[in-house]
C-alpha cells in the first residue's frame, strides 16, 4: 500500500469504503472475470496504469477508480482472486467499526483472528478477520495507517479455502 501523507478522515469515507468492500469484493473474491465484468456495469474506470501497479502492487490484475460525492475510493481485483477497496483517509478506529458493522448487517459470520502492526511496513496497522455465511468463507484483511489523524486504508478480502477432510489412518 503506497503510503499517503495523512490528513483529517472525510465523513463518510469508512462507510464507503466498507459499503464498496461489500458489494465489490466479497461476493467476487475468487473470481476476478465476474468482478470485472461488475465494475463495467456499474461504470467503475480503469486507473491509469501507475497507479494500477501501485495499486496491485506489481502483481497482474486492474483496479478501478469508484470515488463517490468526494471520497476517493478505488477496487483492485489481482488476477488470482484477491479484491481490495481502497481509500485515502480514514482512522483505524472508523475502518473498523464501519468493517465490523457491514459484516454484521450483512448476516456474516466473522471473527478477529490476529491484530498487529504491519512486518513490512511499521506505519501500517493490520487486522485480519475470517468470516462467513453458510456457503462461502473469506479471509478478511484490514490495513490502515497509524495515525489518528487517519490516512489510507484498505480492506482485502480472499476466499478461505476449508481444510481437507483429514485421511483415516489405514
Amino acid at each position: 500500500m503506497a503510503l499517503l501523507a495523512p490528513a483529517v478522515a472525510e465523513a463518510g469515507a469508512p462507510e464507503e469504503l466498507a459499503g464498496l468492500f461489500m458489494q465489490g469484493c466479497l461476493p467476487f473474491a475468487g473470481k476476478p472475470a465476474a468482478l470485472r465484468a461488475w465494475a463495467a456495469q456499474m461504470g467503475l474506470q480503469p486507473v491509469p496504469e501507475q497507479a494500477r501497479t501501485a495499486f496491485l502492487h506489481g502483481a497482474p490484475g486492474q483496479a478501478f477508480d469508484a470515488s463517490a460525492d468526494g471520497i476517493k475510493l478505488v477496487l483492485a481485483s489481482s488476477d488470482d482472486g484477491i479484491c481490495s477497496a481502497v481509500t485515502d483517509h480514514a482512522t483505524q478506529a472508523d475502518v473498523t467499526a464501519a468493517l465490523e458493522g457491514a459484516l454484521q448487517q450483512a448476516g456474516l459470520k466473522f471473527r478477529l483472528v490476529i491484530e498487529r502492526d504491519d512486518a513490512k511496513i511499521g506505519t501500517i496497522h493490520d487486522r485480519e478477520y475470517l468470516a462467513a455465511d453458510d456457503k462461502v468463507g473469506w479471509r478478511v484483511l484490514a490495513a490502515t495507517v497509524k495515525d489518528p489523524a487517519g490516512g489510507e486504508a484498505m480492506l482485502t478480502a480472499a476466499p478461505e479455502v476449508p481444510a481437507a477432510p483429514a485421511k483415516p489412518n489405514p
